[in-house]
C-alpha cells in the first residue's frame, strides 16, 4: 500500500532575507498494517481461507495458497502472535527443575529471578510448574521421572550433577520441546539453550586474580569444600579453568599448588597445618566464607582469598578485608533470562540466541554496593 505525502520544509534565503517554502512529494511504503480481511479481498478468497493459510490449517487449493502468500509477501503482513494467544486464552506451561532453595541463598536468588519473570509474563499465558529436589543425587534421581512424565511446553533446568543430567537430557529430549539450562552447561556443543556463566572462564579469571601483582614465590591452595557430592559440572570446569590460566602463562614459575577437599559436614576439621606457608586460597564455589572464618578465628593474615557469589557470609568477610575477591555470576538474572528465553521462543515465536553468557563481575570491598531493595 502506497500513500502519497507532501512534506513542507522552510529554508532561509540569505539573498532575499526571507524564508522559502519547499514542498517535496514522495511515496511512503506503509507495511505491516494490512488485515486478513484486506488480503482476502485482494486474493478473491474468504477471510477463513486466508486464516487457514496463515496458520497452516486445513486443505486449501494451491492456487489460493500461492495468491495469498504473494500478497502477504508484497504487503508485509505479520500476525500479531500475542493478540492471537490472548484471544485463544492460550496457556504455556514451563517446567522448572531446580534444587530446593529454602536453605541455599544462591538458589533463592535464582528463584527470585524466575518468579520475577513469571509475574511479568503471566499476563501472556505463561504458567510455571515447579519440581524441586534436595541438593543431593538421590533426591535429584527420584524427581527425574516426575519431570519426564509432566506434559509441558518448555523446561528450565540446572544440570548440577553432570552424569545424571546427561542421562536425563538424553531421555527428555525425546519430548522435542525447548530446554534452557541455567547455572552450568553440559557442553558448549549442546543443542539446548544455556543462560549463565562460562564456568571455565570464571576459573580462568580466578587464576588471573590470584597471580595479579605477585612477583615473589607463592603457594596456592585450592580448597574444595563440597556437600554430599564430590563435585558438580560447574565445579570441575572452574578448577580446570583455574589451572589452565597458569598453564597458558608458563612465565609464572613462582607459583606452586596444593589441594584439600573437605565435606561441608567436616568443616570443623580445618586446622592450622592446612594453611602452613599458604599465600593464596582459591575456593571454587560459594563457601569461601568458611576459610575466611577459620583464618579470622586463628588470626592468620596475609592470605589472598578468591571465591564465588554474593552470599551474606561472603560479603561479611569481603567487607572485613579477609576475602579479597568474589566473582559474582548474577543468579537472579540467570533465573529471569532463562524464563525470558522460553517466553521469546514459545510465546513470541522469535529466533533467540541459544547461548547467553552472563558477564562475570569482580567484586571487591571497595566496589560492593548492596541492593537496598
Amino acid at each position: 500500500m502506497y500513500i502519497k505525502r507532501d512534506v513542507k520544509q522552510l529554508i532561509f534565503d540569505k539573498k532575499n532575507n526571507n524564508f522559502i517554502q519547499l514542498i517535496h512529494s514522495f511515496n511512503l511504503n506503509i507495511r505491516n498494517i494490512i488485515t486478513i480481511k484486506k488480503i482476502a479481498e485482494l486474493a478473491n478468497v474468504s477471510p477463513g481461507t486466508v486464516d487457514r493459510i496463515i496458520h497452516n490449517r486445513g486443505q486449501v487449493a494451491q492456487e489460493n495458497v500461492d495468491r495469498v502468500n504473494a500478497i502477504i509477501e508484497e504487503y508485509g503482513y505479520k500476525r500479531n502472535i500475542l493478540a492471537s494467544n490472548l484471544a485463544l486464552n492460550k496457556k504455556f506451561h514451563f517446567a522448572v527443575f531446580l534444587p530446593k532453595y529454602e536453605n541455599l541463598e544462591y538458589w533463592k536468588s535464582q528463584i527470585s529471578g524466575v518468579e520475577k519473570a513469571a509475574e511479568e509474563f503471566g499476563k501472556f499465558g505463561v504458567v510455571l510448574d515447579y519440581f524441586f529436589y534436595d541438593f543431593n543425587k538421590e533426591s535429584f534421581q527420584k524427581q527425574i521421572q516426575n519431570v519426564i512424565d509432566f506434559d509441558c511446553d518448555g523446561l528450565l533446568f540446572a544440570p548440577i550433577f553432570y552424569e545424571d543430567s546427561v542421562r536425563f537430557l538424553n531421555e527428555y529430549q525425546k519430548k522435542q520441546i525447548p530446554i534452557v539450562m541455567i547455572d552450568s552447561n553440559i557442553s558448549e556443543e549442546s543443542e539446548h539453550a544455556y543462560v549463565g556463566q562460562n564456568a571455565f572462564q570464571s576459573g580462568y579469571l580466578a587464576g588471573r586474580l590470584i597471580s595479579f601483582a605477585v612477583k615473589n614465590k607463592r603457594k596456592v591452595l585450592v580448597f574444595k569444600i563440597t556437600r554430599e557430592i564430590e563435585s558438580t559440572s560447574v565445579y570441575l570446569q572452574r578448577i580446570d579453568g583455574f589451572y589452565s590460566y597458569f598453564k597458558d602463562h608458563d612465565e609464572l614459575t613462582n607459583f606452586s599448588f596444593s589441594e584439600i577437599t573437605v565435606k561441608d559436614s567436616g568443616t570443623d576439621q580445618l586446622c592450622m597445618e592446612m594453611f602452613k606457608d599458604i599465600h593464596s586460597v582459591f575456593v571454587p564455589n560459594s563457601r569461601a566464607y568458611i576459610v575466611a572464618r577459620f583464618l579470622e578465628k586463628n588470626n592468620i593474615k596475609g592470605v589472598r582469598i578468591i571465591g564465588f557469589d554474593l552470599l551474606k557470609e561472603n560479603i561479611e568477610y569481603l567487607n572485613k578485608g579477609i576475602i579479597d575477591f568474589l566473582i559474582n555470576q548474577r543468579p537472579e538474572e540467570q533465573g529471569y533470562m532463562g524464563i525470558n528465553y522460553l517466553y521469546k521462543k514459545l510465546v513470541l515465536q522469535e529466533e533467540t540466541e541459544s547461548t547467553n553468557y552472563i558477564p562475570l563481575e569482580i567484586i571487591l570491598k571497595e566496589n560492593y554496593f548492596p541492593n537496598k531493595n
